[in-house]
């Protein structure tokens, strides 16, 4: 299977076509950046898939992060995967963030706990909590960070992802320290794409996952002169 994977939920812009036959990427870039996704993407795809030496029409399967993350950023990654797999007719599928930080850790079957989390600002973070085996003890949620700290009642854990660090420095001091800290900015294009192959596009769809909403709202005057009747 050749799967086009495309990553620009957090604070990198990634791509890289996988080989399940080979076991390999066979061609990916990524780009550390807070801003400036839609103007990226593009090109760098068009050089990834250059590299890999094949054509759009022999991939199998478009892959894309779907959140938490970036609403503007996700929704670049997630536009560019459709668009893609509409046009060469392809099945398109997503995966999380939290998921994709959390899968090369659960790869190596250890004994301690991981715990995804991503900065929503705000002194909350978007967290999920999985055994070492990859079964679920906490589901993906966003919470302030002193809740979300309460994660430390299953022992030691390996911590990944852009808020890693934030939970290690304010981690309980009456509980066991943290395993590992791993403070990626993004996740690994590889494990996206290797997630990628084990889905389903039925369960697996590519649509924003949201797990609170923008933060940019109409302000009340607006809403309030949205409300009321236009002048006759």
């Amino acid at each position: 299977m050749l799967i086009l994977a495309i990553d620009t939920a957090l604070d990198a812009c990634a791509a890289g076509v996988l080989d399940t036959d080979a076991g390999r990427l066979i061609a990916q870039e990524s780009q550390a950046m807070k801003r400036g996704h839609a103007e990226a993407l593009m090109p760098l795809i068009g050089r990834v898939m250059t590299a890999s030496g094949i054509g759009f029409a022999a991939l199998d399967r478009i892959a894309a992060t779907t959140g938490p993350g970036s609403f503007t950023g996700l929704r670049v990654g997630l536009s560019a995967a459709r668009g893609i797999a509409l046009a060469a007719n392809k099945p398109v599928v997503g995966l999380t963030t939290l998921t994709a930080y959390a899968a090369p850790v659960v790869a190596q079957n250890g004994e301690h706990p991981v715990i995804s989390a991503i900065d929503a600002r705000h002194d909350h973070v978007y967290f999920q909590v999985v055994s070492g085996d990859g079964s679920s003890l906490i589901r993906p949620q966003v919470a302030p960070i002193e809740q979300a700290l309460n994660a430390a009642r299953f022992g030691a854990p390996h911590l990944v992802g852009n808020a890693a660090k934030i939970l290690a420095d304010r981690w309980p001091a009456d509980a066991p320290p943290p395993f590992r800290v791993d403070a990626q900015p993004a996740p690994d294009i590889a494990w996206v794409a290797w997630l990628a192959a084990a889905v389903s596009p039925d369960t697996a769809p590519a649509r924003p996952y949201y797990l609170r909403a923008p933060d940019a709202k109409p302000s009340t005057n607006l809403l309030q002169r949205a409300s009321q009747p236009p002048a006759s």
